[in-house]
């Protein structure tokens, strides 16, 4: 049984047991969590496509960790202008692992 849920604008499978790093959500290390924007639910023969999303349907998750991921550098130059900007960025993340998918 797996589920494809939206959560920052982004879209993942996630099964029962999976770890899975989303956009940084505002809730604390610990609690428990319940995603409600599940737009597909595949059972065993059986498949439900939401309209965009399935009714009555939620993934709940806990909260493992919040992070930030590894340092990216961003390089602008512009050849013979003498121009060159260096900035760096970390992306922050929350990191799930999924308990249980209802629906």
């Amino acid at each position: 049984m797996y589920a494809v849920i939206e959560t920052g604008g982004k879209q993942y499978r996630v099964q029962e047991g999976d770890t899975v790093f989303v956009e940084k959500l505002d809730v604390e290390e610990g609690e428990k969590l319940d995603l409600s924007k599940v737009l597909l639910i595949s059972k065993e023969d059986d498949l439900i496509v939401g309209k965009p999303y399935v009714e009555n349907a939620k993934v709940e998750a806990t909260v493992l960790e919040q992070g930030k991921a590894k340092k990216i550098i961003v390089f602008k130059y512009k050849a013979k202008k003498n121009y060159k900007r260096k900035q760096g960025h970390r992306q922050p993340y929350t990191k799930i692992k999924i308990e249980k998918i209802v629906g």
